[in-house]
């Protein structure tokens, strides 16, 4: 059970900044080399190198090196524990706004009802 919570803890905090939510969107596509990565958000490949390793962390990448090449691959498993534990407060956000619903809505004449 920890160790669910540490994984599920390391994805939620590699997605939490947008540059690596944008290089897993990217790599949906396909793979990408870690300079590939880097180049639509304009930092160097220090930065964009420390990025891809939080996603390695969290088991959302692979990375291998070819030389001086390295080129990264989406592994989206991890998402899928992100996604469940997210599921359980739609369930509760849509029973909340279906009662703020049921509270807000006038209530509707029936038609057998008369009008004076």
């Amino acid at each position: 059970m920890v160790e669910e919570n540490r994984a599920l803890d390391a994805v939620f905090h590699a997605l939490a900044h947008d540059a690596r939510r944008g290089m897993l969107r990217r790599l949906a596509a396909g793979e990408l080399s870690v300079g590939e990565l880097a180049e639509p958000l304009r930092m160097s490949l220090a930065a964009a190198s420390k990025h891809v390793k939080v996603l390695e962390q969290a088991g959302l990448v692979e990375r291998t090196v070819t030389g001086r090449r390295h080129v990264c691959r989406l592994r989206p498993h991890p998402l899928s524990d992100a996604v469940a534990w997210l599921r359980f407060y739609e369930g509760f956000w849509d029973a909340r706004l279906d009662a703020l619903q049921h509270v807000l809505d006038p209530p509707h004449p029936s038609v057998h009802e008369e009008a004076p």
